[in-house]
């Protein structure tokens, strides 16, 4: 199934979803990679709030390259979203409802998205140039100096996205080696 949402989403506006579905996501979607996840984790044991409104958004997986004149953003695509397994059943427990990335993820994350009804969609890796043409505005929020892993708000139009880890404890990497093996 395809679906279209908007952030910030809810989660009965997740609830649908399964693992390989795709997902057409429109609205701000924020970035961050491990080092702003680590300031983020001190901010909030400091008790500061987060650099955006955590409650039900979208956090991609990006360090995006500098913009050419007259574009938005360069060369947009994912990061390996293991390296932010210790930061994120903290975000989703806050109500972060959407991590947006490539490859596997911890038990915890995936104990995490259950328990908070949220997601995990994967973008095209290797295809950067794809995922910026749907980003349609870009304002760095905080941490400039973290250059391209600085904190940023993006506002994204049918962001391509595929389901990987959905609210019932769906697991694409799980399901999908099966039903090849099953089909053979």
């Amino acid at each position: 199934m395809q679906y279209r949402l908007t952030t910030p989403v809810s989660k009965d506006d997740l609830a649908p979803l399964r693992a390989g579905d795709t997902v057409l996501l429109s609205g701000p979607v924020y970035t961050a990679r491990d080092a702003a996840h680590q300031r983020m984790m001190e901010l909030l044991d400091r008790g500061e709030p987060l650099p955006f409104p955590v409650e039900g958004s979208a956090l991609y997986y990006v360090g995006p390259t500098p913009e050419r004149p007259g574009q938005v953003i360069g060369s947009a695509g994912p990061t390996t979203s293991g390296r932010m397994d210790a930061y994120s059943p903290r975000l989703l427990d806050l109500g972060q409802a959407v991590m947006i990335g490539k490859g596997k993820r911890s038990q915890t994350v995936k104990d995490a998205v259950v328990r908070n009804g949220a997601v995990y969609l994967a973008a095209l890796g290797g295809a950067g140039a794809l995922m910026a043409s749907s980003v349609k505005a870009l304002e760095v929020l905080c941490w400039e100096d973290l250059g391209c892993e600085a904190v940023r708000r993006l506002e994204v139009e049918d962001f391509p996205l595929t389901v990987i880890l959905d609210t019932h404890g769906g697991d694409l990497y799980e399901s999908g080696p099966a039903a090849y093996l099953a089909s053979r």
